[in-house]
């Protein structure tokens, strides 16, 4: 065995999203929508709003945290592994 595996270093970093509502309000719409088909089409209009607007908060919010990670966190790829065809370059063999 050789050592030509790209490893992560010790104590790496790991990022974490930051707390947040959107997940539960976003939930909250999507039930309104549809306790709204059976009560009243307001509340469902109401829960398309809410839905809507707290996932375009959250896809936002989702890619200003991913802009601000460094250029060298990303997926790991092993020195073996092509990006473009997602195939391994060495046999597996012997």
């Amino acid at each position: 065995m050789s050592a030509e595996h790209d490893t992560p270093p010790v104590g790496e970093e790991i990022h974490l999203p930051g707390p947040t509502f959107l997940p539960v309000a976003c939930a909250a719409g999507i039930t309104l929508m549809v306790i709204g088909t059976t009560i009243n089409w307001f509340i469902s209009i109401v829960g398309l709003i809410l839905f809507l607007v707290t996932t375009v908060r959250w896809i936002r919010d989702t890619r200003r945290d991913i802009s601000e990670l460094p250029e060298e966190h990303g997926p790991h790829r092993g020195p073996s592994h092509s990006a473009s065809t997602g195939q391994h370059s060495d046999p597996i063999g012997p």
